[in-house]
């Protein structure tokens, strides 16, 4: 039931008292009295709310990315924030459960694995708005997609793999076959196939098969020993930069990274989601660079509108045209990066921009 905004913080605080003790569990302590910043006006007793997958807030890729979009509309816009913590997929309905009964006026789920349980949560509750990071599948009014055409970014990250690459072998893997995943890896694939095309090399991509479809998998996104033992298999294959598609488990492809640099190898890592020179500082050193999906900007701009009074079910893309993907910065690798490359890299953006090139995911 939606009570009224002059009565939020009482009433919402009485919501969550009110919520049996597995929902406190799964979603956490209630949230702090939100601070302001600045000039921005603030929105009166709104209330933002984002519950993760199991990967958790701190797995330095997107749950984390998402949940410092929903902080940084805290400081501009003065809204209040919620976050639940999924540590197993169990936890997903009990958590968007937990929010709605904290009365959220809007209400995140991070990731393709809760699109099941964001369809049943918001069909069960017209009233409250959803937007969901990843999935496209769900047509409801009161839910809104974010998605993320990463295979044009992935595209050029494949590129630049490849004219940095010394042995004449890269790799990607991921967490599990599904499409926000595998995306990725075509992408990837794509750009390293568009460098041989253009330099007449052979630079070979283990872990996908883009004519399958089908590459290597570690089977979910938390046990950072599989990364590892991957990573490790690829780098005695050849490969001597690797872009791990896996949340947290990307972290045990690092560690494997850097112990095998430290015993002479000259290996390299391509990120993604978000930045992982700043969001996996421990391992800037690797980081050539990264697939970006600006997901706290679209998160900030979403809660904005709807703080406003303007929700909409509009799906919102993120290409590299409006922004919401890109490669980072070549940070220390960039004097490393040849102006020819770098060159060829804008080239290549603008062709896929303007529609010369597709890069695309064929599932």
């Amino acid at each position: 039931m939606k009570i009224s905004k002059s009565g939020r913080r009482v009433s919402a605080a009485a919501a969550v008292l009110g919520i049996s003790a597995l929902a406190l569990a799964a979603c956490g302590a209630a949230p702090a009295e939100s601070g302001k910043s600045g000039d921005a006006a603030p929105a009166k007793d709104f209330l933002a709310c984002i519950v993760s997958d199991s990967g958790g807030f701190d797995d330095q890729s997107f749950n984390q990315s998402s949940w410092e979009g929903l902080q940084k509309a805290k400081t501009d816009l003065g809204v209040e924030v919620k976050k639940a913590e999924s540590k197993a997929n169990g936890d997903f309905a009990t958590n968007l459960n937990g929010m709605v009964a904290a009365n959220c006026d809007l209400t995140y789920s991070v990731g393709f694995l809760l699109a099941d349980a964001t369809k049943a949560t918001a069909t069960a509750n017209p009233k409250s708005n959803f937007a969901i990071i990843d999935d496209s599948s769900i047509e409801l009014p009161n839910v809104k997609s974010l998605t993320y055409d990463t295979a044009q970014a992935a595209y050029l990250a494949g590129y630049v793999a490849a004219a940095q690459s010394k042995t004449g072998t890269v790799a990607t893997f991921g967490g599990m076959k599904i499409p926000t995943v595998t995306i990725f890896m075509e992408g990837f694939s794509q750009g390293v196939a568009k460098y041989n095309e253009a330099k007449g090399k052979s630079v070979k991509v283990l872990g996908w098969d883009s004519a399958k479809q089908d590459g290597t998998f570690t089977g979910d996104f938390e046990k950072q020993d599989k990364g590892k033992q991957v990573t490790q298999t690829f780098l005695d294959q050849g490969a001597d930069i690797v872009m791990p598609v896996a949340g947290p488990v990307g972290k045990g492809a690092a560690a494997a990274v850097k112990e095998a640099n430290a015993g002479g190898k000259d290996a390299a890592l391509v990120w993604v989601d978000s930045d992982g020179y700043n969001s996996a500082s421990q391992y800037k050193e690797l980081m050539l660079t990264s697939v970006v999906k600006a997901m706290d900007t679209s998160v900030e701009d979403v809660t904005k509108q709807a703080s406003e009074g303007k929700f909409t079910n509009e799906a919102y893309v993120g290409t590299l045209a409006n922004g919401g993907v890109s490669i980072a910065p070549f940070h220390d690798f960039d004097s490393k990066v040849s102006d020819e490359t770098k060159k060829e890299v804008e080239d290549l953006k603008q062709q896929i921009i303007d529609g010369k090139i597709k890069a695309e995911a064929k599932n």
